[in-house]
Order: structure tokens, then C-alpha cells, then sequence
């Protein structure tokens, strides 16, 4: 005779996940072991295959009651692990362990962020703990989102219904793809790309378009860039768009986290004049994927996104003092996020993130020094937050790439790659406070002893 499966919440709850979080923690630590690094080796069809061969039948007539340790296991054998210091390709952060249990207590409890009798206590923690992160960058309020992406799609819908369907997103070369996208997505006119020479963008170039370009415009500069974590001009870039008129949207998704750091904050000055932020916890903030944000200078711009479904918002419930939760997102159901930002923030604190903060920056000075001293190779230039572009200095484009794949294969190390200047380079995105000097010279090391000859 079969019983039903336990549920995660209710009083019984608690006593049915135990027995499982052993389960689900001696299968992480076996698939990590059987890994042995960074990344699996074998490549692309070796993972498909053991997950295949694990996997068998996805929906078998009868349930294997040995799955949760076996899918556990093969996800974590062949994951990358960012807390692996050879795992250094992304902005793809080691999350705290704290914030995972928080994420747990998220995903068992399952507040759904669409109206408040779903998230009563849910709704409440994230209105205290968005104002507060808003202001901590200068700016009013802020709504959670999915990551970067979201954030920008949400900062130009709007610039969209404040200044009308005509404005026009003006971005650096150097700005994230998302940005373009979102302008194609939301019907606007063909973005204005400004020149960004060395991966910034050029505040002449930017005079000269809003000069000559009609209005409305949205302006999008970057505070922490994808390809080499470096931050555009802020504040003369904010000097501009106050000159001109042109709205101002700053993604700080990677560099947001300096707000954290006494040491590194001032590098985010002028972030305040923005009319909109994006924010993204899970790069320099150690949350598990999602935590993004977008924080808004003028909150009644939010009323943009209010509807109306009587099932979630219904105006008498609303008017007898029910808070309203639809004009929080653009999405209908969503997982309280918030949560495990919360209990980072007040376990960690300011001075707490800010000490990880300062730890992978100077671990990418670091680098970057090994990088400069080393005869075979080449340093593209001092790390702005915590990446390091370089590449042997004898290989062409080709053979950059090839020493990427090679240690991807082999499941020696994970870098990335970035093209600037017309060359590619090596990308090591440092994120992982843990990291020691031993970790980095043994990843310059393992490049270069890849280097083809």
C-alpha cells in the first residue's frame, strides 16, 4: 500500500525534510568528490552521458525512492563550483552557507510574492529590507527582480511610460546585452551605442550624441562591466545627463557590492543621480541565484506597473488596508527572495561584506601583480574590482581560446574570455574571499602550462 509523500511545511514538515537535508548533503559531498575539481572533465557529452545514464527513465510508473541522492549526486558531480578558487570564468558567485539555509526556509515555507494572504510576514520583510538597500545607493525604493537582466528591461519599461514610447536608449559599446535587448523587446527606437575606448565609456562621445540627438534620451552607464569589471565615469556622465536633460540609468549589477566596502564605496560616486539602479546580489553579495534589484529615485514611477485582478487586489481589499503586491513586479508568482538577502544582511552586516569585498579585490591586485611579473604572459590592466583579463604574450587569438577549452575539458580550472581591443583575453572573475596566493599562482600555473607551443 503506497503513502503519500510528505510535505515540507505544516507541523510535520520540519521532521520530513531532517532526514532528507542528510540525504541531500552526503550526496553534495560525494558528487564533489567524485568530481575532484572545478569543473568535470570529459566535456560537454561525458556530463550528458551520466546524466542520462542516471537519470534512466524520467517518469517511471512506480517512484525510485533513492532519486533525491542519486539526481543530487550527478548534479553535483558534474557542477562548476564556484567555490572551487580554479573556478574563476563568471560573475557566479560561492554562496554564504547561511544565505542557502535561509533559500531552504524560502522554498519550504513557499510564499508566493502576488498578493499578501500568500506572504503576509513575506510582504512586510521585503518592503523594510528594499527601502533600505534603495538607500543605501542613494535612492528611494527598490523592487526584486530575477538579476540584471530583469532589473534593465524593468528600468526602461520605465523610462518608457515616464517619457514616452519615443525615448531612446544611448549606451556605451561596452554596455550589457541585455540593454539593446530590452530597448527591442519594449518597441523602442534603435539604441545610440557611444564609443567606450579601454572598456569605458567616452564622456566627449557622450556630449556629442546628447547634443546632437532629438530627445527624450535614457542614458544606461555601466558600474562593474561583464567582460573586465570596469566602471564608466559616473558622475561626469550624471554631470551630462542633468546638462542635457537625458534620463539616468546606472547597471551596477557587479559593482553594486562596493557600496558594502569603506575601502572601495567612493568608486561609486554619482551613483546617487541616477534615476534608476540595477542591483545583483548573487555576483558580489554571495546570494544564491536570484537576488537582483532594480532601486528607483522617484517611487511614484511605480505606479506605472500597478494591475488590477480581484482575486489578488481587489480595491475594497486594498482600500481596507491590505497591501498591494502586483505593483512590486512585473512577474505574478515569485519566491520571497528577499529572505536570504535579509539574513545575510543582518548576520553578516555591513563591515562583514564589506571585509569580503575588500578580500577578492585584493586577491585580484594580487593576480594581476602575478600576471604583470610573469614574462609569458600579458596583463590587459590593473583590476577596477575584482577581474583580471590576460593572455600569453606570444599566442595568437586562436590559442587563447584554445587554452581556455583545454582546461575546460579537462576539468583543471574554469576561465573565461572577453574580447577588448579588438584581442581576446583570458578572463579570472574573482569572487571567492576563500581564494590564497597558493590558488593563484597555481591557476596561472595550470594556463601556463596549456599555452600551445
Amino acid at each position: 500500500m503506497s503513502t503519500q509523500p510528505p510535505l515540507a511545511s505544516g507541523p510535520d514538515g520540519p521532521d520530513a525534510l531532517r532526514p532528507l537535508l542528510g540525504t541531500v548533503l552526503d550526496a553534495l559531498a560525494a558528487g564533489g568528490r567524485a568530481r575532484g575539481g572545478p569543473l568535470p572533465a570529459g566535456g560537454p557529452e561525458a556530463v550528458a552521458a551520466r546524466v542520462a545514464d542516471t537519470v534512466g527513465d524520467v517518469l517511471p510508473d512506480d517512484g525510485d525512492p533513492g532519486a533525491l541522492q542519486a539526481l543530487v549526486q550527478v548534479l553535483a558531480e558534474g557542477a562548476a563550483d564556484p567555490a572551487d578558487p580554479l573556478c574563476a570564468a563568471h560573475l557566479h558567485c560561492p554562496p554564504l552557507a547561511v544565505a542557502t539555509a535561509a533559500d531552504l526556509a524560502a522554498s519550504a515555507l513557499n510564499p508566493s510574492m502576488d498578493s499578501w494572504d500568500q506572504a503576509p510576514a513575506a510582504a512586510a520583510l521585503e518592503a523594510v529590507v528594499t527601502r533600505a538597500l534603495a538607500h543605501a545607493a542613494g535612492l528611494a525604493d527598490a523592487l526584486v527582480t530575477t538579476g540584471g537582466t530583469e532589473s534593465n528591461q524593468l528600468a526602461l519599461l520605465l523610462a518608457r511610460e515616464t517619457q514616452g514610447a519615443g525615448v531612446r536608449l544611448v549606451c556605451g559599446a561596452n554596455a550589457h546585452h541585455s540593454l539593446p535587448r530590452a530597448a527591442w523587446l519594449l518597441g523602442l527606437p534603435d539604441p545610440v551605442v557611444v564609443p567606450a575606448p579601454r572598456g569605458i565609456l567616452d564622456p566627449a562621445a557622450l556630449h556629442e550624441t546628447l547634443t546632437a540627438a532629438p530627445g527624450p534620451l535614457l542614458v544606461a552607464a555601466t558600474a562593474g562591466t561583464t567582460d573586465a569589471g570596469l566602471i564608466d565615469p559616473l558622475p561626469e556622465i550624471a554631470g551630462l545627463c542633468a546638462a542635457h536633460g537625458a534620463r539616468l540609468h546606472v547597471d551596477a549589477a557587479y559593482g553594486a557590492g562596493l557600496l558594502f566596502s569603506d575601502r572601495h564605496h567612493d568608486r561609486l560616486a554619482g551613483l546617487e543621480a541616477a534615476h534608476t539602479v540595477t542591483l545583483d546580489l548573487h555576483k558580489l553579495g554571495w546570494q544564491p541565484v536570484a537576488a537582483g534589484l532594480l532601486a528607483v529615485a522617484r517611487p511614484r514611477e511605480l505606479a506605472v506597473l500597478n494591475q488590477r485582478a480581484d482575486y489578488l487586489n481587489a480595491d475594497d481589499d486594498t482600500e481596507a488596508g491590505l497591501p498591494d503586491l502586483l505593483g512590486r513586479s512585473l512577474r505574478t508568482s515569485r519566491r520571497p527572495d528577499i529572505l536570504k538577502i535579509a539574513v545575510t544582511l543582518k548576520t553578516v552586516g555591513r563591515r562583514g561584506l564589506g571585509a569580503l569585498v575588500d578580500q577578492v579585490c585584493a586577491r585580484a591586485r594580487e593576480f594581476a601583480a602575478l600576471v604583470r611579473d610573469h614574462p609569458d604572459f600579458e596583463l590587459y590592466a590593473p583590476p577596477v574590482i575584482s577581474t583580471v583579463l590576460f593572455r600569453p604574450a606570444a599566442a595568437d587569438d586562436a590559442a587563447v581560446a584554445a587554452v581556455r577549452r583545454r582546461l575546460l575539458h579537462e576539468g583543471r580550472a574554469v576561465l573565461g574570455r572577453a574580447r577588448l581591443d579588438g584581442r581576446l583575453w583570458l578572463k579570472a572573475t574573482l569572487l571567492n574571499p576563500q581564494a590564497g596566493p597558493d590558488d593563484l599562482a597555481q591557476l596561472l600555473k595550470l594556463a601556463e602550462g596549456t599555452t600551445p607551443t
